[in-house]
């Protein structure tokens, strides 16, 4: 299998290179430590210093100061090459968790079609739970835990957490992982401020079951027909007016500011250790 190459590019030129350094070496850390324990994806991730040069190969991953309307982070070039745009601000580090749902789900699904079928699922006294029908799921793998407060660092950075495969399985198997970090503890099961998208052959319809708001009991949302792009962008389209009135990323009991807020320390250690480092080697900082 070849290997992947993405890059994190900060077509804004306000975020501190750094910050968009270190995320991308956190990325490259998490698609070969983390992803190919449970996927089958070989990838790696580099950081491009400018917007000016991509190079041959090079999925970018842009950091862009805002997306158009109906337009998602998920996106096909001329040539149907998948790349993704991400919003970053300069006093906000929590892009970094959104870089990684993109390049995640760019290296799992790369055209933005794949589904996996599996047993359907239903609103009951407003929870979500199993029903008797099957469903075809679009495979997005960061969306049923993609709420900032269920992601986790690696060197500082903050990264998004993900399904594995056997998060479609029929039932819950004992000692199985349904996302990397065990904060899915069941198939088809999703987390406050995250939502699931499928086709509900029966009613030959798109559906969504949403938890964009952890204040407010999940529902199911009718999309009808797929648009002409890819359906992941379709979706991501679709998403961005829901995610434009519910700050769900900073709601999951604080948790997400508790990370950024360790994860910036951490960074601070690993420069200063850096900087020792350097004058072993006879280099002072500039």
């Amino acid at each position: 299998m070849s290997i992947i190459q993405v890059g994190l590019v900060d077509t804004t030129g306000k975020i501190n290179p750094d910050l968009v350094q270190a995320a991308a070496a956190a990325l490259n850390v998490q698609v070969t430590r983390d992803l190919t324990q449970f996927w089958n994806v070989q990838a790696t991730v580099q950081y491009l210093p400018s917007t000016a040069k991509v190079p041959s190969g090079v999925w970018p991953v842009q950091l862009v100061a805002s997306l158009p309307p109906g337009e998602g982070g998920f996106h096909l070039d001329k040539h149907n090459q998948p790349y993704a745009q991400v919003i970053a601000t300069p006093n906000d580090d929590t892009w970094t968790i959104d870089a990684s749902h993109e390049t995640i789900e760019m290296l799992i699904d790369p055209s933005g079609n794949k589904m996996q079928s599996s047993v359907a699922i239903e609103i009951v006294g407003n929870k979500v739970q199993d029903g008797t029908g099957q469903f075809n799921y679009l495979v997005e793998a960061c969306d049923p835990c993609e709420a900032n407060g269920y992601g986790y660092t690696i060197q500082g950075v903050l990264v998004s957490d993900f399904i594995t495969q056997r998060y479609y399985d029929p039932i819950v198997t004992p000692g199985t992982r349904y996302s990397f970090t065990g904060a899915l503890t069941a198939p088809r099961q999703m987390l406050p401020g995250g939502y699931i998208s499928f086709v509900n052959e029966e009613a030959d319809e798109w559906q969504q079951i949403l938890w964009v708001d952890p204040n407010s009991p999940p529902t199911l949302k009718v999309l009808g027909s797929a648009s002409g792009k890819s359906l992941r962008g379709w979706i991501d389209g679709v998403m961005m007016h829901a995610k434009d009135h519910v700050a769900q990323h900073h709601a999951i009991h604080d948790r997400s500011a508790h990370l950024v807020e360790r994860g910036q320390e951490r960074r601070g250690k690993l420069d200063k250790i850096a900087a020792v480092r350097a004058g072993m080697y006879g280099y002072k900082p500039k």
